[in-house]
Parts: C-alpha cells; structure tokens; sequence
C-alpha cells in the first residue's frame, strides 16, 4: 500500500471512529439523562452518593456520579469506539439502576415498563460494547440505539422524563 494510500485509510478509521464516538455518546447521554430524571422521581440526588454505597440509594447516586464522571471523559479524549461503547454501557447501567428505584417508588405499570425497557437498554448496550463487537458491530449499534429510544419513551410515559 502506497503512503497515499495509507493516509486515505487512516483518514476513513478516523471518520469511522468519529461518527461511533457521536453514535455512542449520543446514546450514553440519553440513557444518563433517563438516569438523572429517574433518581429525580425517586427522590435521589447525587448528594446519596457514598463511596462505599449501603443501599440501593447510595448505590444508584453513585452510579449516577461515575457516570457524569464518564461522560466527561468521553469529551475530553480522543475517539475510540470500545471505551465509547462502554461509556453508553455504563449509563445505561445506571440508568437501569435508577430504573429500579423509580419503579419501586411508582409500583405502577407503567413503572414496571420502563424498568423492563432500562434493563432492555442496559442489555443491549452491553452486547454492543462486548465481546468481539467492540463498540464497532453496526447490527448491535443499531439495537442498541433503538432500545435505547423504547426506554425513553417507557420513561416519559412513566412520568420520570418531563
């Protein structure tokens, strides 16, 4: 392969990895909002937040601190579609988390819809940052995605996302 033709191919990795990194991140900060508003509805704030939780309070708001922690990351580094796929794993983690504790509170079912669609979400997010997809397996992206939209809307209709 030529140097030019070396150049053109790191050119085409890097716009690749720049449209995952907007994919991923876009689907991270859903799922962290969707997390923020759950906690909200609650009554969970980042203030529970326990280095060393004791309940699913102090777990969810430190989960909810780590997260924002990892979406700062996120904006501050260099593409890279694994640790991007992980970063919208882990929201999506921890909004399954606040999930639980919103539906707990609700006792609805509408509670227990969106819980179910968080865990899809969080499910999702991890098979596309797992294995050997990598955050790069556009099938798994897709799906990710796509539940990712189910669980927003199953929150809003739950009344956790204004």
């Amino acid at each position: 392969m030529s140097v030019s033709g070396r150049e053109a191919a790191a050119a085409a990795a890097d716009t690749r990895a720049q449209e995952l990194r907007r994919a991923h991140g876009a689907r991270a900060h859903s799922a962290y909002d969707r997390a923020l508003a759950a906690c909200r509805h609650a009554g969970v704030g980042r203030d529970a937040a326990e280095i060393v939780p004791k309940d699913a309070v102090g777990r969810a708001a430190n989960a909810l601190r780590l997260s924002a922690q990892s979406l700062d990351a996120l904006a501050a580094s260099v593409p890279d579609p694994a640790a991007d796929a992980r970063c919208a794993r882990n929201a999506a983690a921890t909004a399954a988390l606040a999930a639980q504790l919103a539906a707990a509170r609700d006792g609805g079912p509408a509670g227990a819809t969106a819980l179910r669609a968080a865990l899809a979400a969080s499910r999702a997010a991890a098979a596309a940052a797992g294995g050997t997809a990598q955050g790069r397996d556009a099938a798994l992206n897709d799906d990710a995605e796509e539940t990712e939209r189910q669980a927003v809307t199953t929150a809003r209709d739950a009344g956790w996302l204004g």
